[in-house]
């Protein structure tokens, strides 16, 4: 009894892309031709081609396949590996899950880990939300920690939609006036969150790193206008101390 490529890939369930993939990758040997030059398939390749699916349903990879096959021993430690490697891939799932729940109950920005994203999430400006998701790569977990809960805990206040509606050229006497009223409400946050202004030595790429990289993104997601209020208000910080 013999069967060509196409039936042989639909006895064992699979299709003619993954037979023609196992050959090449050297996990099924190639048949024997007819005259007319095509392949005529026999029982020991349907085997092999129903031991390579189960395995592949199972999880294995291709090389482990391999291996698998050639040993005649119980697979006892590839088994494990892969029951491992499946363990961390439903955790990993189950947190995707759960993220995705509360993007889906907030509304919240796809793009952003959850625990980023303030309560109100559209008073995120496309500015803030580029920012945001570049600190979660230069800040360490501690700073992160206390990023998120501003955040998340950001009270609003009234200059929120003037400075993000401030012009590039806005006049001095205007940014001078900005900055002096935004300085109360920037107050309070630092010193509702003391854990903000500590070391950054726990930074993964280290603070220098940190300082550079948030100092550039500064420059570049805000308009000149806007970081000169930045900088007024940090100046004024300054002199509270």
């Amino acid at each position: 009894m013999t069967w060509s490529t196409r039936e042989i890939a639909e006895l064992a369930g699979t299709s003619l892309r993954a037979v023609r993939h196992y050959h090449e990758v050297g996990l099924l040997t190639e048949p024997a031709r007819r005259a007319n030059g095509y392949k005529q398939y026999g029982v020991e390749h349907l085997v092999r081609l129903l031991r390579i699916k189960r395995l592949a349903d199972l999880g294995f990879s291709l090389p482990q396949i391999a291996d698998t096959l050639d040993d005649r021993d119980h697979p006892e430690q590839a088994l494990r590996t892969l029951d491992a490697e499946l363990a961390a891939t439903v955790d990993r799932l189950q947190r995707a899950r759960v993220e995705l729940a509360a993007i889906l109950d907030r509304r919240a920005p796809a793009d952003l880990p959850v625990e980023l994203v303030p309560a109100q999430a559209s008073s995120l400006t496309d500015a803030d939300r580029s920012l945001v998701l570049l600190m979660t790569r230069v800040m360490g977990p501690r700073k992160l920690a206390a990023y998120g809960a501003l955040l998340r805990d950001m009270p609003a206040d009234p200059t929120d939609g003037e400075f993000d509606a401030l012009h590039a050229d806005a006049g001095e006497d205007v940014r001078r006036d900005l900055a002096e009223r935004m300085l109360p409400h920037v107050r309070r946050v630092q010193e509702a969150h003391p854990e903000l202004r500590g070391p950054d030595d726990d930074a993964p790429r280290g603070a220098r790193v940190l300082a550079e990289t948030t100092n550039a993104a500064m420059q570049e997601l805000y308009n000149p206008a806007q970081v000169d209020v930045l900088v007024r208000v940090a100046a004024l910080l300054r002199t509270d101390h």
